[in-house]
């Protein structure tokens, strides 16, 4: 992998790599990747950055033969890793969140570059990396199992938690290190190896978190194949998904793949753990703080120029408020700023042209339908950045029921929703989508919050009062329900993902009785 161009921003990220203790080249025998027929780096994907176009690097596809070394690999080093005690995997995963906090700064930044986070939101991202390092050493002592009390006499029941194997992770662009870290760490502690595909949109974040969880597993003496690594793109995920060695695939991205993955998976009989899309929605009645719900609703819909699965996507807003909220918004929105992320403005990039020709296409539809736009929806051309892919965040006045606004589009655009009724009709808008990630209420009306949250309120895996849709924290299990997958990753009890679990009856008496009183003389 090496440096294609004379860009600013691309020698900025061979300056962070090299910080990082990266090997200058990062060539192929680094990655993992064992030479096939025409040697390593088969079919190189050019990495851009969304900023200013500038190529950064030629990443190296894996060939299958290099993904089969890898595994064979992954598969010793489980049979090394399984059997050290569980605190004693929390160590590594100690020291690895060190080295995490260690470099911050420069894989923060990093993130920024290859996916055009604000500066921000890319150190963000590696805290959250920290924060779930921390997390998974404490539960590292904390993989509890239960025990029942047995109906036959003189006899124990409890069950008990194993690792599966092998997890293969895959990982979207818009939070191109953070889940990898969800899945990796606390399927580590739990005493699973893991082989991970970034996205072919980020991989030198991939490369670079890479690294650095491997010279800590180096200075232990431990081996590289507890975190394994391969790049490419749709047909590398593949071998992953129909491969009967990996116990578990973890996938993060759009339905559409998520659902591929997960046929793929079911196929074999194999386990999946799907983070799919998201159309996220925060009602705002008529009680709400005003001031705190646009807010929320500006950070939910703008920030990370709306390329999160948690991304605000609709406002669904009581009548009585509407012209207020509509109004505060607009005037908000005029003052966004936009451009450079590392330069401190609020709105950084899409991540590459075919973002920004989606995110025209769903406006030019919504609008073909009825929707009125209020501010925004162009193209944004940057001085000095011409090549970066930048757009004005939208809101577009619409319904709820059009095509445009059941789907997901990951760019910044708010629908911006109108109800009339009590806080059932709002709740029943909001959950009349295909998709069911994320979802707040803003209401000082305790009848009306305890509603939302209630079974007949959101119908999400996610549900917020006062606080908006983004930014959830890593303490509770992340994840939804209908075509946004089912999947639970991060805190909680979502360890129990990377386990199997076994029920053990032991009989410490002499006698040979059977469950339900059921006689069997011989």
């Amino acid at each position: 992998m090496h440096t294609l161009s004379n860009a600013a921003v691309a020698q900025e990220a061979h300056r962070l790599l090299a910080q990082m203790g990266c090997p200058a080249s990062l060539s192929a025998w680094y990655l993992g990747l064992q030479a096939g027929p025409a040697g390593p780096g088969q079919n190189p994907i050019a990495v851009t950055s969304p900023i200013d176009g500038a190529e950064l690097a030629q990443a190296p596809s894996a060939t299958r033969a290099d993904y089969d070394h890898l595994l064979a690999e992954c598969q010793a080093a489980y049979a090394v890793w399984s059997q050290m005690p569980a605190p004693k995997r929390g160590e590594i995963v100690r020291q690895i969140g060190d080295a995490l906090r260690q470099h911050k700064e420069a894989l923060g930044k990093l993130v920024s570059i290859e996916a055009g986070k604000i500066t921000q939101e890319g150190l963000g991202e590696v805290q959250e990396m920290i924060d779930i390092c921390d997390f998974a050493v404490g539960l590292s002592r904390q993989l509890y199992g239960l025990t029942m009390h047995s109906e036959r006499p003189q006899h124990r029941m409890y069950e008990q938690w194993h690792p599966l194997g092998v997890v293969g992770i895959i990982s979207a662009f818009n939070f191109p290190v953070a889940v990898w870290s969800w899945n990796s760490m606390l399927a580590a502690i739990c005493g699973n190896v893991c082989i991970w595909k970034p996205s072919e949109k980020t991989p030198l974040t991939a490369v670079a978190t890479h690294y650095i969880a491997s010279k800590v597993l180096a200075d232990n003496g431990l081996p590289a194949g507890i975190f394994a690594l391969y790049l490419g793109g749709r047909e590398q995920g593949t071998w992953m998904a129909e491969d009967p060695r990996v116990a578990l695939v973890s996938a993060t991205g759009s339905t559409r793949m998520g659902r591929a993955v997960g046929q793929a998976v079911a196929q074999r009989m194999g386990k999946t753990l799907l983070e799919l899309g998201g159309n996220n929605a925060i009602i705002i009645t008529p009680s709400a703080d005003l001031e705190m719900a646009v807010r929320a609703t500006v950070f939910g819909a703008a920030g990370t120029a709306g390329q999160r699965c948690t991304t605000t996507r609709r406002l669904i807003v009581h009548a009585d408020v509407y012209d207020q909220v509509k109004d505060r918004l607009v005037a908000v929105y005029q003052k966004l700023t936009i451009g450079n992320p590392l330069e401190g403005n609020l709105v950084g990039p899409l991540i590459d042209e075919a973002a920004v020709q989606m995110y025209e296409s769903a406006l030019a539809s919504a609008q073909a339908e009825g929707g009125r736009l209020l501010v925004g929806g162009k193209r944004r051309a940057v001085a000095g950045l011409e090549g970066g892919h930048y757009v004005e965040p939208a809101i577009v006045e619409a319904q709820n029921s059009y095509t445009t606004v059941q789907e997901e589009t990951f760019a910044p655009i708010l629908y911006l929703i109108k109800y009339n009724g009590g806080v059932e009709e709002a709740v029943q808008i909001q959950n009349d989508v295909k998709q069911g990630l994320s979802s707040a209420i803003f209401t000082l009306n305790m009848r009306e919050a305890e509603y939302f949250l209630s079974h007949r309120g959101s119908d999400c895996g996610i549900a917020n009062v006062n606080i908006g849709t983004s930014g959830a924290e890593i303490g509770g299990a992340f994840g939804g329900e209908k075509e946004t997958g089912g999947g639970r990753e991060s805190g909680s009890d979502a360890w129990r993902n990377y386990m199997r679990r076994q029920t053990n009856t032991i009989n410490y008496g002499t006698a040979l009785p059977l469950a339900q009183g059921i006689s069997f003389d011989v």
